[in-house]
């Protein structure tokens, strides 16, 4: 079950004839900003512009300044929704880690075998990114390459065990604890469930990096799907041996 205390994900099936069309919504907790930035079209178009420079010019050379010169209004309006850069940071990681929990939600409702829900867990937390067109202000692909660049100047602060207590990244843990539990129901035996899925995060995130920079470190293989087909392995290798 989802933990609503700082997770909303409010799912409206609308009644048409084919009763496809399915609207999303995710709501993170309002610890993490000052004022709700989905509540405006200013606040939407803060998130959404500050993802695509984030991106461009990496979060040290990123700052307010320059975001409210991009969307025409002064760096106030922007402190009216986060306190600080860091504070929009701590927002964009709980957000890409609800959308991956929304989705490996979707993946794995309804799949009886245990195998198959954790093959398609361990596929949402290695495979590239492609873009969710059910979110129109976020750009998925962006915020991926964010996370996978940026996202660990949050909680390599000094600050982190007081931000930790406060629920900062509750979403992410929730993530490694909903996957760590599809490895138990697996291998009730296996000691390490929680090393072996935020490995799996945290490396295949590297290896996007390294096939991007450093190829040399990586054997990434562009149409072969490498990364996925690896941890793919790593897991169900390492779960057999046990």
């Amino acid at each position: 079950m989802l933990n609503y205390s700082t997770l909303i994900v409010l799912l409206l099936y609308l009644h048409c004839d084919t009763m496809e069309k399915l609207q999303l919504h995710i709501t993170i907790s309002p610890d993490l900003y000052t004022k709700n930035p989905e509540s405006s079209v200013l606040g939407q178009k803060i998130v959404s512009k500050s993802i695509e420079m984030i991106d461009a010019l990496g979060f040290e050379d990123f700052t307010f300044k320059k975001l409210g010169q991009e969307i025409g209004s002064n760096e106030s309006s922007v402190y009216r929704y986060f306190e600080s850069k860091h504070a929009l940071l701590v927002y964009l990681i709980n957000w890409y880690w609800s959308w991956i929990e929304y989705r490996l939600v979707f993946a794995t409702l309804n799949v009886p075998s245990a195998h198959d829900r954790l093959t398609q867990a361990v596929l949402i937390l290695t495979a590239e990114v492609t873009e969710d067109n059910s979110f129109s202000f976020i750009n998925e692909v962006l915020l991926n390459k964010i996370i996978i660049s940026e996202s660990s100047k949050a909680y390599h602060t000094k600050a982190i065990d007081s931000e930790n207590e406060k629920g900062y990244y509750k979403t992410y843990k929730r993530v490694v604890q909903r996957v760590s539990d599809l490895v138990t129901e697996i291998n009730p035996g296996y000691e390490f469930p929680h090393m072996l899925i935020s490995t799996v995060i945290e490396g295949a995130h590297h290896q996007r990096y390294f096939s991007k920079h450093l190829p040399s470190l990586t054997d990434f293989e562009e149409g072969k799907n490498n990364i996925v087909r690896f941890y793919t392995d790593l897991v169900f290798n390492t779960l057999s041996e046990k």
